[in-house]
């Protein structure tokens, strides 16, 4: 059996190690009472802190004045400054914050001498600042970043409060925190103004790729009417240079035979009888070049101003046309019915030229007085008609054109050999019946949207 002398001795430092005081002692339950408040104000410290840091999406002076908030009131403080080093985390704003009773002050001047002093530590000399540690009447914790002094806690504490190591451990790591915080709320706000800056720069490339799109097509517009006035010019060009020609050569040679027929008609007048029948047959001879001075007088006219008149519709083309290189005893009426459709450029020049070339025939050809331009826009096509009150046999007509796309006729009824081929080239057709006005009716019908054209829009017919 033991002896009580050998039993181990009781170990009175356990109690002390939970309670943090000696059960020995006579002051035990005011000193257990004061560690129960240390210990609750801790909690309520850390509990603070973890509501300080979660607050870093608003912005670094919500953090800043939340840790100032949570360590004044763990110390009960008369006034509380948290600084940031001179050089250190330069985005942070505000640099320093002083609780002085229910007021924040971030203005030197209105600091108290003391917390001056202390600020000029915390900013200027952070390393003095090397671990907590209390003085006279006030308490200092350091504030470390990735190992470097960043800063620090300056606080008066309130009356009659005593400042443990724990108070102190957690101020170390509440300002410790804090700069971790203050970083990373720098750099959730540096993100922020990134992400808005990269929103803003998407935006503004979307613009200006909308825009450049946009010129892009200007540029393609002002090449393709560049290229179209290139080839207008050398077509202009051309035809001034055969005006020139038939004005100063045909023109010329077609007046002297007309003179010389004259003349010989009066010689023949004076010669007998057989002379006077040889003369009244040379009469419509000097009729025939009457003619074709005129004409010729048109075609140089139309040459001339082809390009040089100011483009419109179709419709008003179409009555400018009208005027232009006919007989003087030929009306013309143009007709428009439906809702105008715009139609490509190349395609209502070649309507155009197609109904210059019938009104020309009827001219020509058909000894008529009057002539009418039906031009019919509908949903699904256009069709344009030109009749007349001419002598003309519209069968007579359709034989002649099927047989100069067969044969050679000399060069002869080309025009409608040129009116069937443009026609086909828009994806339409050409019809040649007898007009209501009792003469010959051309009816062209174009179905919309056009067709028949090549890659670049262009007939081959057009082509320069």
């Amino acid at each position: 059996m033991t002896s009580p002398a050998l039993e181990p001795p009781a170990r009175p430092t356990d109690l002390g190690a939970l309670t943090g005081v000696r059960s020995g002692k006579r002051s035990f339950y005011p000193a257990y009472v004061r560690s129960m408040e240390r210990l609750e104000r801790a909690v309520e410290a850390l509990d603070r802190i973890s509501q300080a840091l979660v607050r870093s999406s608003e912005g670094p002076r919500a953090l800043v004045e939340a840790v100032v908030h949570a360590a004044a009131d763990h110390l009960h403080a008369r006034w509380l400054l948290l600084a940031v080093a001179d050089g250190t985390l330069p985005a942070v704003r505000p640099r320093f914050l002083l609780r002085d009773g229910d007021r924040l002050i971030d203005d030197e001047a209105l600091l108290p001498a003391e917390a001056r002093e202390h600020l000029a530590v915390l900013r200027d000399r952070p390393w003095e600042v090397g671990r907590a540690h209390t003085g006279d009447g006030w308490v200092r914790a350091p504030m470390f970043l990735d190992g470097e002094p960043v800063g620090g806690i300056v606080a008066r504490p309130g009356p009659g409060l005593e400042v443990a190591a724990t108070d102190l451990a957690i101020l170390r790591v509440l300002a410790n925190q804090a700069a971790v915080a203050l970083y990373n709320s720098f750099l959730y706000e540096s993100a922020r103004r990134l992400r808005g800056r990269t929103e803003r720069l998407t935006e503004a490339a979307a613009r200006q790729a909308r825009d450049l799109a946009a010129r892009n097509a200007e540029l393609a517009e002002a090449q393709r009417r560049l290229v179209d006035a290139m080839h207008r010019q050398a077509l202009d060009d051309e035809r001034h240079r055969i005006a020139r020609e038939l004005h100063d050569t045909v023109a010329q040679h077609v007046l002297s035979a007309g003179m010389t027929i004259e003349v010989c008609r009066a010689d023949l007048e004076r010669m007998g009888p057989e002379a006077q029948e040889v003369a009244r047959r040379l009469a419509p001879a000097k009729d025939l070049t009457r003619i074709a001075v005129e004409r010729l007088r048109g075609a140089i006219y139309a040459l001339h101003n082809t390009s040089d008149e100011p483009a419109g519709p179709l419709p008003e083309m179409l009555r400018r046309l009208s005027t232009v290189h006919l007989k003087t005893d030929l009306t013309v009426e143009v007709v428009v019915r439906g809702r105008q459709v715009p139609l490509p450029a190349e395609a209502e020049r070649s309507l155009l030229r197609l109904v210059g070339e019938a009104l020309f025939n009827t001219a020509a050809h058909a000894h008529a007085t009057r002539a009418r331009v039906l031009l019919v826009y509908r949903p699904d096509a256009v069709t344009v008609t030109v009749s007349d009150d001419g002598d003309g046999d519209p069968a007579a007509v359709r034989r002649l054109l099927r047989l100069a796309q067969t044969t050679d006729l000399a060069g002869r009824h080309r025009g409608l050999v040129n009116m069937q081929t443009r026609a086909e080239q828009l994806g339409g057709t050409l019809a040649i019946r007898r007009s209501r006005l009792g003469g010959i009716a051309v009816r062209v019908r174009i179905p919309l949207p056009i067709q028949g054209r090549d890659r670049n829009g262009v007939a081959p017919n057009d082509r320069g």
